[in-house]
C-alpha cells in the first residue's frame, strides 16, 4: 500500500491549462473521489497519476517516490476503465490473469489470486465466459477483478459506473464501497456524480476550472462549503441561492428577500454576518431545511407564505418548488402534508442551516 502526494500539478494543452498546479495528499489506505462537472480537470489528474498523461508541471509521489518519468507498467498502479477495456476474445479468467502472465508470475500464483478476486466478487460462475456473454454489471466486476489480482499500491477508478443503468449503479457502488472496506488499497476514484462521491469517499475533492475548490470528509463539504460552486454541487437537489440583504434592528440582524419575507439571523451568527451589511449576498438554504411546519419549533425555525408553482412526488417526500426574489425555491415536504401546485401553503425556513454568499468573491461568509 502507498501515499500518493500531488505538488503544484500542473498540466497544459497548447495555451488551454487544464490542471492549474493543484496541491492534494493521499494518505495511505485511503478513498478518495475527485469530482466536479466536465472539463475541470478531475480526469487529466488521475491520467497523469496513472503515466497515460504526461506532466506540465510539478511531482507526483507514490509511496514516497517521485514517479514523472516511470513508465505505467513500472508505477505499481491498477486503473479501471469506464469502458471496461477488456479484450474480447479472452476468457474472464484470461482477462484477469493477463497483466500477471506478462509479468510471468507461476500459474499456481495467478491461478490462486484469480481465484480469490473471483470469489471476492461473486462472479466465480462467469470465468470461463467471454466479454460478450456478460451483462454491464458483470464486466465491470470482471475490471475490478483485473485490478485486484495486481495486487498494486494503488486503485485508480475513471468513472467506473457511468455506462451502467441507475439500478445498477447503486448495487455497484456498494459493491466497490465493501472491496474498499476489505481490501484497504489507497483509491482514487473519478466522477462527475455527486452522491457516488458523497457515498463512496473518505474525502471529497471538489475540483472546478482546473483547481481544486475544497476538499474534505463528504459530511464537511454538505454542511460547510466554502464557495457557492461546492455549495450548489454538493447535494441533490441543489442548495437555494436567493438574492438577499442584511438589515440591522435593534441589535439583531434580518436576512430581507426583495419583495418576500424577512428571516431573523441566529443569535450565534450575528457578530460573524454583521460586517457583511450593505454588501450583494445570496442566502443559500438546502431543500431539507425549507418544510412543513411541525410541532414546537426552534425559535431559528421560522414560518412564511407562499404560492405553490410545482409540486414533485417522490414517495417519501414531496419536492416544492415556489418562486422568491426572481430564484426558483425547492423544498422538501411530507407527502401528506397537502401541497398542491398553485395553491397558497406555510412553509418554515430552518436559519440554524443558513449560508451567506458574498456574491461578487462566490465566497461563503
Amino acid at each position: 500500500m502507498a501515499d500518493v502526494q500531488l505538488r503544484k500539478l500542473v498540466k497544459r494543452y497548447d495555451e488551454v491549462e487544464a490542471v492549474r498546479g493543484i496541491d492534494l495528499d493521499i494518505a495511505d489506505h485511503e478513498f478518495v473521489v475527485l469530482v466536479g462537472p466536465s472539463g475541470c480537470g478531475k480526469t487529466t489528474t488521475l491520467r497523469m497519476i496513472a503515466g497515460l498523461e504526461e506532466i506540465t508541471d510539478g511531482d507526483i509521489r507514490i509511496a514516497g517516490e517521485v514517479v514523472n518519468d516511470i513508465p505505467p507498467k513500472d508505477r505499481d498502479i491498477a486503473m479501471v476503465f469506464q469502458n471496461y477495456a477488456l479484450y474480447p476474445h479472452m476468457t474472464v479468467t484470461e482477462n484477469m490473469s493477463f497483466g500477471l502472465r506478462l509479468k510471468r508470475f507461476a500459474q499456481e500464483v495467478i491461478s490462486g489470486r484469480v481465484s480469490k478476486a473471483a470469489q471476492i466478487l461473486d462472479i466465480r460462475e462467469l470465468l470461463e465466459r467471454k466479454p460478450r456473454q456478460l451483462s454491464g454489471g458483470q464486466r465491470q466486476r470482471v475490471a475490478m477483478g483485473r485490478a485486484i489480482v495486481r495486487h498494486a499500491k494503488v486503485f485508480l477508478f475513471d468513472e467506473p459506473l457511468s455506462n451502467l443503468d441507475a439500478k445498477l449503479r447503486v448495487q455497484m457502488r456498494t459493491e466497490i464501497k465493501k472491496l474498499h472496506l476489505r481490501l484497504r488499497t489507497t483509491t482514487v476514484y473519478v466522477t462527475h456524480d455527486q452522491v457516488e462521491a458523497m457515498t463512496l469517499a473518505d474525502r471529497v475533492v471538489v475540483m472546478n476550472n482546473g483547481r481544486i475548490e475544497q476538499a474534505g470528509a463528504p459530511t464537511e463539504l454538505y454542511a460547510s462549503p466554502r464557495t457557492r460552486f461546492v455549495a450548489g454541487f454538493i447535494g441533490s437537489p441543489a442548495m437555494n441561492f436567493i438574492p438577499c440583504a442584511l438589515e440591522k434592528a435593534s441589535g439583531a440582524l434580518r436576512v430581507a428577500i426583495p419583495g418576500g419575507p424577512s428571516f431573523d439571523v441566529p443569535e450565534d451568527r450575528t457578530a460573524r454576518y454583521a460586517p457583511s451589511a450593505g454588501r450583494k449576498l445570496l442566502f443559500g438554504l438546502r431543500p431539507e431545511h425549507i418544510t412543513e411546519p411541525g410541532g414546537a419549533e426552534h425559535r431559528s425555525v421560522q414560518a412564511f407564505e407562499t404560492v405553490l408553482e410545482v409540486t414533485e412526488p417522490m414517495g417519501m417526500e414531496t419536492l416544492v418548488y415556489f418562486p422568491l426574489a426572481g430564484a426558483q425555491v425547492c423544498g422538501r415536504v411530507d407527502p401528506g402534508a397537502g401541497a398542491m401546485p398553485n395553491k397558497r401553503m406555510t412553509l418554515v425556513a430552518d436559519m440554524r442551516h443558513m449560508h451567506l454568499i458574498d456574491e461578487e468573491s462566490g465566497l461563503v461568509l
